[in-house]
Formats: C-alpha cells, structure tokens, sequence
C-alpha cells in the first residue's frame, strides 16, 4: 500500500523568511531612513544667529552660510571656522538647547 504525500506550498514555506525580512526593515532600515531625512531637513533650516554643535563637539553660533554647503561658525569673538553642513549634528545641538533651557 503506497501513500501519497502532498507536495507542501512553496509560498508557506517562504512565509518565515517574508517575516524575518519585514521585521528587519521595520526595525532597523526604517528608523535610520527617519533619522537621515529629520538631520537634512535640520540642515536645510539652518540659518545665520544659530547656536549649533558640530559632530565633533564644537560649538559655535552660525555667522555666514556659504553656496547652501559650507557655514562658517563663530567660535568667539574674533574666532571663525568654516564646517560643512552635513557636519553640523542634530542631536548634539538638540541636547545643548535642552541643558541651556535646564539652567536655571
């Protein structure tokens, strides 16, 4: 007596995989893609007067923006540096302004 099997669906069989990559991009690639569009929408908005801090730690107030990439941040009073805009950190200036408005 011979008993058949049934072939199982490859599409079930493909299911787990379909979840571990769905799982991945919510997780991973789709906070970093909302991280990377909220740092150039910040980089856009910048403009002369601003207090920011770069990515290495300096910070400055912006005194000229040059051809919309390279700003010029003035360090003290006689003091200026020319930094690219993608060098100015969104985070590190966000929490700068939160200990400023924590002072008391």
């Amino acid at each position: 007596m011979l008993i058949l099997q049934a072939e199982p669906n490859p599409i079930i069989s493909m299911l787990p995989l379909i979840g571990m990559a769905l799982v991945f991009y919510f997780l991973f690639m789709r906070p970093q893609q909302k991280k990377a569009k909220a740092q150039r929408n910040f980089s856009n908005e910048l403009e002369k007067g601003k207090v920011v801090v770069t990515g290495s730690g300096i910070i400055g107030k912006i005194n000229k923006i040059d051809d919309d990439n390279v700003v010029t941040l003035q360090l003290s009073e006689k003091t200026f540096i020319k930094v690219v805009k993608s060098a100015i950190s969104k985070e590190m200036t966000e929490s700068i302004d939160a200990t400023e408005h924590a002072k008391f």
